[in-house]
């Protein structure tokens, strides 16, 4: 192919159209238009059986390495049939990598720190993490950043040297979780009943598990009342219905079994251990006095004297 479209060149310039040159750019082309889009559609099909057969998060690993990979190599080939002496380059991509990597620590610190975060797999996409205050579903993990989506739906990019410094909680990790509520009750209420109560609220619940079975422990005296802790497991998938459907529950069992939730309470003392403090009720309000309306700066008017002779 390439002796027969020789002769069309022959006429451009005898001393550049040669038969390796044209060789070279049709090599160039192939590899361009050819190689380069298969290399990206074998990447694709090798993350997707990845990510059928393993993890999400090797599929993804799968078809980046492939894709930045074979691109890398094909740049290196294209560049070599153009007629680039690569020694030179890579000398002077030596010298580059050192600088930028001084310059660039951060950067370079996020990179490992993606390496170790691969290495330990400690969440994989989909799960749901906590960071600080930030808590959404892992969509990618990178080498440089982890990217997750909040609940509302915004988009939130936490470098990889952060994660690696501070602790984090991966809320989806197992496939159980804890409901902690923390109920109090008045000082007057039957402890026997409040369990007797709680236990049958998880009992009716159909998000909460028998199995590991539900706890009901008697924390604490508090200032207004008896504290317990009320701990109930479900599905992870279930978490959030259980969540909004049990607080409710247990506010409608207490109310039907006429069990106060206590509010603060305040007592007063004057010192004394057993007297308390000295409240006196008064009924009835005094009348209010009426007061006289009088012009400001006018003199009080004389009264007419009685005994005194009228006149004419």
């Amino acid at each position: 192919m390439i002796n027969t479209l020789y002769p069309i060149f022959a006429n451009t310039d005898p001393e550049w159209v040669t038969p390796g040159r044209v060789e070279s750019i049709f090599r160039v082309v192939f590899l361009l238009f050819v190689v380069l889009p298969l290399l990206w559609m074998g990447a694709r099909y090798a993350g997707r059986f990845m990510e059928k057969r393993y993890t999400a998060h090797l599929g993804q690993m799968v078809r980046k390495a492939i894709t930045y990979g074979g691109s890398v190599l094909i740049f290196i080939m294209v560049l070599t049939d153009l007629g680039f002496k690569l020694t030179p380059l890579l000398g002077a991509a030596g010298i580059m990598g050192i600088a930028i990597g001084f310059a660039a620590q951060t950067t370079l610190s996020n990179f490992i720190s993606g390496l170790f975060l691969i290495t330990e797999k400690p969440f994989a996409i989909g799960d749901v993490i906590t960071v600080g205050d930030t808590t959404g579903i892992v969509l990618s993990i990178d080498l440089m950043s982890v990217k997750v989506r909040l609940f509302d739906n915004r988009f939130v990019r936490i470098p990889s040297s952060l994660l690696i410094q501070r602790e984090f909680i991966n809320n989806t990790r197992f496939p159980i979780r804890r409901l902690d509520i923390n109920v109090s009750v008045a000082y007057k209420e039957d402890v026997a009943v409040v369990r007797d109560v709680l236990k049958d609220v998880a009992d009716r619940n159909p998000h909460c598990l028998d199995e590991p079975a539900p706890l009901i422990i008697f924390m604490k005296y508090g200032d207004s009342g008896l504290e317990f802790l009320f701990a109930v497991w479900a599905l992870r998938t279930d978490f959030l219905a259980l969540r909004n459907s049990i607080m409710q529950e247990v506010k409608d069992a207490f109310d039907q079994k006429g069990i106060e939730i206590p509010f603060p309470h305040r007592t007063l003392y004057t010192g004394a251990a057993t007297e308390p403090f000295p409240i006196r009720l008064v009924s009835g309000e005094k009348e209010p006095v009426p007061v006289e309306a009088k012009t400001v700066g006018a003199e009080p008017e004389e009264e007419p004297d009685e005994e005194a002779e009228p006149r004419g």
